[in-house]
């Protein structure tokens, strides 16, 4: 057996609090690093998108609480050897990225209701943003040493990371699935996002769709060949992932037929192509201040028309 062609490095380092000091897991800090590459994401398709630049921080707010409770719960509720029980043991590992994903649409509805805008429209600004953040998360993986394929690879010249990752704790090479799924997630973030940014005539809800396409099937396909260790009861995740997959394609065909019902074009409008200048949003502040702008253009009116009307001539005696 070939020896790992990589430093393979601890889960995390220990800073000195307390006696015992604290430990930050490496998985933790590519987990935090995808969130913030992603908000950005979501800020920038949001301004493009007409879509008040500051709602981000929102929609941060509503979707990364559920989301976190989603991930926790759904891996609780999958592997009976974890169970509810122990939902409150976060730092000994457990988040389940589609129970994430489940609980971050939850989040996307309640920002939705609260800033009374379209649910599809905000979802094709969140998805790029996700898949990216998924794509950086699976590094956590790596660090932790799992999520590796149930194959073990004996051919000393296929044992080379990052095709093949070498486990310590069985002494073994395996498929380095991980990195597969990540690679996988960035490419598919690439399509979503030049979608998003390039094509604004289409109709809402086709990044969406892409999304749950692209990242079910990733998934529906990686999952029954995973190492048995990190298949969730009864195959649920491959479950969730194909009628993920089933899901996406429903509903690009829906959009795009009722957009050609409506405007006479897949996508787009057939004429005047309506739907390429979106409605454009307002936050709070500019609310505001378009208000002020309003009453102060009301009172110059009214002041000008005041001193353009003469004044009243008395009758001579």
């Amino acid at each position: 057996m070939k020896e790992p062609n990589y430093y393979i490095p601890e889960r995390g380092f220990t800073i000195p609090v307390g006696e015992e000091g604290f430990t930050i897991y490496y998985y933790a800090i590519m987990i935090v690093l995808g969130v913030i590459l992603a908000t950005a994401v979501v800020y920038f398709l949001f301004k493009r998108r007409n879509i008040p630049g500051d709602w981000t921080i929102d929609l941060l707010l509503c979707i990364l609480p559920i989301g976190i409770v989603g991930a926790r719960t759904f891996y609780c509720l999958t592997d009976p050897d974890v169970g509810m029980r122990n939902w409150l043991h976060f730092r000994d590992g457990g988040l389940s990225i589609l129970g994430g994903v489940i609980g971050g649409a939850l989040g996307v509805i309640l920002f939705c209701v609260i800033h009374k805008i379209n649910f599809l429209r905000v979802a094709d600004c969140l998805v790029p943003g996700v898949i990216l953040a998924q794509g950086i998360g699976r590094w956590g993986n790596f660090f932790n040493q799992e999520v590796y394929g149930d194959a073990v690879i004996t051919d000393p010249k296929w044992q080379w990371f990052p095709l093949n990752v070498y486990i310590e704790s069985v002494g073994e090479w395996h498929p380095a699935f991980f990195f597969y799924e990540s690679l996988l997630n960035v490419a598919i973030f690439a399509g979503l996002f030049l979608l998003m940014w390039k094509f604004l005539k289409k109709p809402n809800g086709l990044s969406f769709a892409g999304y749950l396409f692209g990242y079910g099937t990733v998934r529906s396909v990686m999952e029954p060949l995973r190492d048995k260790e990190y298949i969730l009861w009864n195959n649920i995740s491959q479950i969730v992932a194909i009628l993920m997959a089933v899901g996406g394609v429903v509903l690009f065909v829906t959009l795009i037929l009722l957009n050609y019902k409506k405007h006479g074009s897949l996508f787009g409008a057939k004429d005047g192509e309506p739907l390429a200048v979106l409605p454009k949003l307002y936050s709070a502040e500019e609310r505001k201040k378009m208000e002020e702008t309003r009453r102060r253009a009301e009172r110059a009116a009214e002041n000008a028309a005041g001193k353009e009307d003469p004044p009243e001539q008395g009758k001579g005696g």
